[in-house]
């Protein structure tokens, strides 16, 4: 097959101070990644204190809350150890209990705190520690059962200890897990090891390797979707997209309203995916009359095509994947003909993800199965509103060095960020605080991939793997 040619388918506000003592996990990159490594702390010591009770120590209780109604405020300290490369980022995670008052509470006013002394057990009211450093963020509305995740990259810099403060003038209280709730602990999450990343200017690929690029979840009345256009302005190449590509029902008048003028401009060499928000509209009919034939067949919505060396899938997560399934049988013999060494697919619905919003569509193993049955190297996903790298896995989410696919969630195109949840197994890197999108240069027999954060970002992951 021609080199770019589609071979479609045929058919159809709290006080918090947190100290971290222990390490709990160390996900390090394999031999083929970017030297990085995210190391996660739990808290020392958390409490919160409350003004109508003003002797009462809280420092035992599985939460900590803030409120203005009774006023109360919460301390979470974290002791940061062992870091011995520079730090590129830092996240303190938190999570609301099933009490919270969903979609009312106010998450508090987070700040850094210059006493990390005080004490878990003995500190009140009536001596409590004041929260007398800069505002890190204001959550607004929280829900509950939820993680939330804060940037505090500006306050950690290295080993040491560390306080954050919260309170609140919502009289709706948010209450959070604390250290004694277990799982659901709060954590502080320090990336090490990772540079930003040349600009696609600078790391023009070797000459004959073509340029993959692309993300999902992309198009709104917001500026985010701006973000990435102009990433793609400055890189060459097919540009993939994995679904959600415009919020919030897929209509035609919200491709031309808000696609076409920045990933628009890029259409005539994209290769898309639909996502679950393009089915809004009946059949997905805006997003099949805006892209035509680019998306394979009207209606069906996977097609395949090759990229030097590599045999590129794009497949429909919002139709039957059943083993026996029209797409699946379609898939099998697809792979069985191509005669490309390399295989990277495509499509909307992780199987493997963290994401809070969106769990593991296990409805999507059977396509993972077929592509692992075929020895394929790389898949790549959206739904949910981040970025994630998982290492080399088989489809029961086994790490699999030898003929694992390593898979990629590359939903930060454009869309509000969604938080992380329970971290999975074999989750490598990720960042739900900057839009970007993830670029691959296809090598004959290999790939490198990069994330490019939008302007005046620094996050960047990247690393080079071997074809099967």
């Amino acid at each position: 097959m021609r080199k770019g040619h589609i071979r479609a388918a045929s058919t159809a506000g709290t006080a918090l101070v947190l100290t971290v003592a222990a390490v709990t996990a160390v996900l390090t990159a394999s031999a083929d990644v970017a030297a990085a490594a995210t190391t996660t702390f739990t808290p020392v010591a958390d409490t919160y204190v409350q003004q109508d009770t003003a002797t009462t120590n809280y420092g035992t209780t599985t939460q900590f809350v803030n409120d203005n109604s009774p006023v109360r405020r919460s301390f979470l300290r974290f002791t940061v150890t062992g870091v011995t490369s520079p730090i590129t980022s830092v996240k303190l995670r938190i999570k609301t209990t099933s009490s919270s008052d969903a979609g009312s509470a106010a998450g508090g006013v987070f700040k850094a705190m210059s006493n990390t002394t005080w004490s878990e057990t003995g500190t009140n009211w009536n001596n409590q520690p004041s929260i007398d450093g800069a505002t890190i963020v204001t959550l607004g509305s929280v829900s509950s059962n939820t993680w939330y995740e804060i940037n505090v990259t500006s306050v950690v810099t290295g080993n040491g200890t560390f306080s954050f403060g919260s309170s609140s003038s919502n009289t709706d209280g948010a209450y959070y897990d604390s250290r004694e709730s277990g799982a659901d602990s709060p954590q502080l999450v320090v990336t090490t090891g990772t540079t930003p990343s040349p600009s696609p200017s600078t790391s023009p690929p070797p000459s004959g390797d073509p340029v993959f690029v692309g993300a999902g979840d992309i198009a709104s009345d917001g500026t985010g979707d701006t973000a990435t256009a102009a990433l793609l302005d400055g890189i060459s190449g097919t540009v993939f997209t994995t679904g959600d590509n415009v919020y919030t029902n897929g209509t035609a008048a919200e491709f031309n309203s808000y696609y076409a003028p920045t990933w628009g401009r890029h259409k005539a060499r994209t290769r898309p995916a639909p996502g679950n928000h393009d089915y809004n509209t009946s059949g997905a009919t805006g997003y099949y009359g805006y892209f035509g034939a680019q998306a394979g067949t009207s209606g069906v919505g996977y097609y395949s095509y090759d990229l030097g060396n590599w045999h590129i899938v794009s497949l429909n997560s919002n139709i039957a994947m059943t083993a026996g399934s029209a797409q699946e049988t379609w898939l099998r013999n697809d792979l069985a003909a191509s005669t490309r060494p390399c295989t990277l697919a495509y499509w909307h619905h992780p199987l493997f993800t963290s994401g809070a919003n969106h769990a593991p569509e296990t409805a999507t193993r059977p396509l993972y199965q077929a592509l692992y049955d075929y020895n394929a190297d790389v898949v790549v996903w959206g739904h949910n509103h981040q970025y994630e790298r998982f290492a080399p896995m088989n489809p029961t989410g086994t790490l699999d060095n030898t003929r694992g696919l390593r898979s990629f969630v590359a939903g930060m195109g454009g869309a509000d960020f969604y938080g992380f949840g329970t971290i999975q197994a074999n989750s490598q890197a990720r960042n739900s605080d900057t839009f970007g999108v993830l670029k691959f240069t296809l090598h004959a027999n290999s790939y490198d991939w990069q994330f490019v954060p939008e302007a005046g970002k620094t996050y960047s992951d990247s690393g080079t793997g071997s074809c099967h």
